[in-house]
């Protein structure tokens, strides 16, 4: 299954590439399922791949002028204290075993994992729906952008996704950023949120197989520069929605997976 694994994690980088945003919900699912990590800890390992990843497309836009960095700093600083609250309060003290529905058993994993197939799915739906319009606000909402933030941070620390598909929607509507700004501030985003919350999740003592973390790293990298070759000849917004349906029945699969076929 490891071969899988690293074939799937290209799709990281490729769709971070591409679309902006949603690679990093593959990360977790691939680390569990392919490579057979505690869901806990591949939300670690998922942070570090992430963060890495998106930092490459981050300086990249950057160079193409696509960097908000106010912006970002008013999202990013409530996103960094909430993240490391649920890393270094919340997750930890969730007990390996909270309780029973029947026959069957709701672990702290279990927990993490279904959770994760919910994000997935509303990840998957705010994909495929095409815009209708919405009023972009004239001004910076800073109170609005940097709530979203921290709601951004919470979601980030409990299942170390980079929440992109939250982050981008708030840039355009409360931040009255372009879409390519968007993008751009966006995975700037990411690589502060995910890299300070790997960085604390060192700090804490976790174990992490750094072989496996570097190898699936410079892979998801690889699939960044040919997703970002990629988005000068497609068009990421149309393949959103295609990416969407992807995206739903995974996650539709891991509920299932998670509920009833253990």
């Amino acid at each position: 299954m490891e071969y899988f694994g690293y074939l799937a994690s290209i799709l990281i980088g490729i769709t971070l590439g591409l679309i902006g945003g949603g690679g990093s919900i593959l990360t977790v699912p691939i680390l569990v399922y392919l490579f057979q990590i505690n869901p806990e800890n591949a939300t670690s390992y998922s942070l570090f791949i992430v963060g890495v990843t998106a930092m490459f497309g981050s300086y990249r836009h950057y160079q193409l002028g696509n960097l908000q960095i106010k912006s970002a700093l008013y999202f990013a600083i409530p996103s960094v204290l909430s993240l490391l609250f649920v890393r270094k309060l919340v997750l930890p003290n969730i007990p390996e075993s909270l309780f029973s529905i029947g026959q069957l058993e709701i672990t702290k994993n279990l927990l993490i994992m279904f959770v994760f197939g919910i994000l997935m799915v509303a990840a998957s739906l705010s994909m495929i729906r095409k815009s209708k319009g919405e009023q972009i606000e004239s001004t910076l909402n800073i109170p609005r952008l940097a709530f979203i933030g921290f709601l951004v941070g919470f979601v980030t620390g409990f299942l170390g996704a980079g929440g992109g598909f939250l982050i981008i929607p708030a840039l355009l509507f409360f931040a009255n950023l372009p879409m390519k700004q968007a993008v751009g501030t966006s995975l700037f985003i990411i690589f502060i949120n995910s890299l300070i919350g790997f960085t604390g999740d060192l700090i804490n003592g976790i174990t992490i197989n750094y072989q496996l973390l570097f190898t699936v790293t410079a892979i998801a990298i690889i699939g960044m520069l040919i997703g970002t070759q990629l988005s000068k000849k497609i068009d990421g917004a149309k393949l959103k929605p295609a990416f969407g349906w992807f995206v739903l029945v995974m996650g539709l699969y891991i509920i299932t997976k998670e509920l009833f076929l253990k």
